[in-house]
């Protein structure tokens, strides 16, 4: 009889994983999977249970991470994760101590601020987008690596 009810959870946790496609539930599943089997076969239930957890955390830990980068490298970035790294023009002097700067990105304006707090960037100088915070870009020069 247990065997049913771990068929059943494996299905209920592959349904969830079919609707999210978030890499959840997919590592519980192989552990119900595997508990299903063990009941098929007269494990016990504390036996099915200790294995499903191991199963599901040794699928989770070790097999995530290599899905995850599969999964990201065919990801294409968008809204304002496509921003970070791009090249942006100084429209109004950036200067973090007096609160003012401005940039033109994407044929936006956007406020923007320096990465470093005593850099001052004047206007018509291009910059890379760092980061962004809420509204505003977070600039430093051109040929500065971070």
């Amino acid at each position: 009889m247990a065997s049913i009810y771990w068929l059943i959870f494996f299905l209920i946790l592959i349904g969830i994983e079919i609707v999210t496609l978030a890499l959840t539930t997919i590592w519980f599943a192989g552990g119900a999977l595997v508990s299903f089997f063990l009941a098929l076969f007269g494990a016990s239930v504390e036996t099915q249970l200790i294995v499903f957890v191991i199963v599901s955390f040794i699928l989770l830990f070790f097999t995530r991470p290599w899905a995850m980068r599969y999964v990201e490298k065919n990801r294409t970035k968008t809204n304002v994760e496509g921003l970070i790294g791009k090249e942006a023009r100084i429209t109004q002097e950036v200067n973090n101590r007096n609160g003012t700067g401005t940039a033109l990105l994407n044929g936006q304006e956007w406020t923007a601020r320096a990465m470093k707090e005593e850099e001052i960037f004047p206007e018509d100088t291009w910059v890379v987008v760092r980061k962004i915070c809420g509204v505003k870009l977070i600039v430093s020069r051109k040929q500065e690596e971070i």
